[in-house]
Order: structure tokens, then sequence, then C-alpha cells
């Protein structure tokens, strides 16, 4: 099969064949449909984080099982799927009590003295995230996936597993953003842009987004923003304390950099809370003056939104069948695995929100 590799970091992928293995017990094979590019996946590539190399990248992406191991009992081959980089044991305490998304077991991954899933030239390859979307077909532990209604187009699906499910939970679960709250969004990439929906479908009285780039707050605007604030243009974090008189209730940062997550925290009125789904580079420590602490200001991390993935993604594509959640406004192009390396430059230039791989 075909799969985009990365061999050093930072680097650009390769479009290279590899060998792919038959299900564990507990293992999907998944035809491939559809991938998204993130900014999680050019995190890595750019080294801002370390990876074991070489390594098949990505991990938002949605498929058509193939084959399953002789113990998996949640899907059946031609079912249709959404993958997720949250894989969960069942058995941990996370697990037990609620945040699957916490799990530390590494469930997904095979054992080192099993045979690796993928190959080229009898040398292992990486899965990035234990999923690895770019590529003809993935391997995956049967606890990475979401059944999902085979009428649902999988070109939208794919967002779902990761772009659309963080920044929505973010701002509903993770945030746990009320009727009447202020929120500001810091970053409206394919994350930020749904937490500006999540924010709206919680019920804030005032969404403010915050970027750079006049068309992003645009479409922030018509997906659910009462405020645009453009960061060039002046501090935004002054210009959000003018807007609301006080600060805001939650200030959701969502592009991964130190001056945006402290600015996130700078937002909040006494009481607010900063939640930081960006990657922030691997190292950097964030500041914060101590004396705000004294009125009760928080600022906090979120993972996949924190919601359990089978769980959300039922409701999610309600709320899209509701015409509440828009993912067609979120979709910029549709692109061919060869196509992936172009692909991430214009995401790095801010020049589209979600560009989909579509494999046939």
């Amino acid at each position: 099969m075909k799969a985009a590799v990365l061999h050093e970091i930072p680097g650009k992928l390769q479009v290279e064949d590899l060998a792919i293995g038959t299900p564990g017990p507990r293992e999907v094979l998944i035809n491939t449909i559809a991938a998204g590019l993130c900014h999680s996946d050019l995190h890595f590539i750019e080294g801002k984080y370390p990876y074991f190399l070489p390594v098949v990248m990505g991990h938002e992406s949605a498929g058509v099982v193939e084959a399953v191991g002789d113990q998996v009992t949640y899907v059946q081959p031609g079912d249709h799927v959404i993958t997720f980089l949250s894989v969960f044991c069942g058995e941990c305490d996370y697990c037990l009590s609620g945040r699957p998304t916490l799990c530390q077991a590494q469930a997904g991954a095979r054992a080192p003295t099993d045979s690796p899933r993928l190959s080229q030239n009898g040398t292992q390859v990486h899965q990035f995230a234990n999923l690895g979307s770019f590529a003809e077909q993935m391997l995956i532990h049967e606890h990475a996936v979401v059944k999902i209604d085979p009428e649902f187009p999988l070109d939208k699906a794919a967002m779902l597993g990761c772009g659309v499910s963080t920044g929505m939970g973010a701002a509903i679960k993770t945030a746990g953003v009320r009727p009447g709250d202020a929120v500001a969004v810091i970053g409206l990439g394919g994350v930020g842009i749904s937490a500006v929906q999540g924010a709206r479908i919680a019920g804030a009285d005032r969404i403010i987004a915050v970027d750079t780039l006049p068309e992003k707050l645009k479409l922030a605007e018509k997906l659910g923003a009462t405020d645009l604030v453009n960061a060039s243009e002046g501090d935004p974090v002054a210009k959000v304390k003018e807007i609301t008189g006080f600060g805001v209730h939650h200030a959701i940062e969502a592009i991964g950099l130190k001056v945006t997550a402290e600015q996130a925290f700078q937002m909040l009125r006494p009481g607010g809370t900063a939640t930081v789904i960006g990657m922030i580079p691997f190292g950097t420590a964030i500041e914060i003056n101590g004396y705000e602490l004294l009125v009760e200001r928080k600022i906090q991390g979120c993972v996949m939104g924190s919601r359990n993935f089978r769980e959300a993604i039922p409701s999610y594509i309600d709320l899209y069948k509701q015409g509440r959640l828009k993912l067609d406004e979120l979709m910029s192009a549709h692109i061919t695995l060869d196509d992936v390396n172009e692909g991430f430059d214009r995401l790095s230039r801010g020049e589209v929100m979600r560009s989909i791989i579509v494999f046939n």
C-alpha cells in the first residue's frame, strides 16, 4: 500500500510503498477513505515535538472496515468508522472514572516483541499516534475507532476525528461554557473555529474571536462569533477587556504559542478559566503573575475535548444534521496523497482551514 512517510525531523513526507500486516486478535484493518491535514501533524513534521522514525503521519481519518481480528466484537467488515488517537484500554483508573482521553496504557500499540504492523524492506515503520492515517490502509486497535452511520459522508466524518471534536469538546466539556458566559477564542484554525461553534451551541452570550487573518475572522463571525479582534492591530488582551468591560469567563487558546497562552490567562475576569488546546512547543514554559491566582483565575490543558469519543461523535453528527454544527464551511479542499506536502505548506501559511486527502 502507499503511505506518506516521514524519515527525518524536520522534513518532508515521502509517498512510498509499505507492507501492512494482518489483524491481531483485537485489531481492525481499515481502508482509508479520507484523512485531514491537522496542525498537530505539522508540529511533529517541523520538529517542535520528537517522534520515532520512520513514521507514517496522520491521525484525523475515516474509512471502511476491511477485516477484523478474532476477538473484535464492536465492528465488522463493511462498517464505516472514524479513528481517534485517544485509544483507551477500558481498565485503568482514568477509563473506569469516565476520563478515557487521559488513558496512559498505550493500548493502541503492539508489544515490542510482536511483528510490526507496518514495514518497509523488513524494517519497522511507526504509526503516528498509533494510527498513521496518511496511508491507503490502517491497522489499528479496535478501541481507536467509533462506528458511524454509513450514510454520513466520510470526508466530513474525518474532521470529527480530531479538530472538530477537540474544539467542540474544549468549549462544552473541558471549559464547561454555560449560557450567558463571555468567551474568547484565540486562533481560528480548524480547532479554534470548532471551539467558537461549541461556545455558541453551549449558549455563550459573547463569543470574541481573535486572529490576525481577516478571512478567518469573517468565517468565525459566520459560525457564531459576536465580536472580532484582529490581533495584528493592537493588544488583543486590551481589546477583549474593552469589549467585555471586565474580562471573559473563558479564554480558549487554539494556536500553541507561549504568548497566546499567556494572553488567554490575561483576558480572564476574576474566577475565569483559560483552556489551552494548542500544542505549545516541547520544553516551553508559560509564565503568569502569581498574584492573579489570588482571584481564582485558572489555566488548564485539554486533550481531545475531554470527551469519550464513542459518546461524543453521535451527538456531533446529530448536531450537524440539525444544522447547528457546521462542517462544510471548514473543508477547504480535497487533495490526493501526492499533494500532502503542498497541503501542509498551505496550512502553515494560514491559507486553508482543512484540506482532506481523499483516497480511491
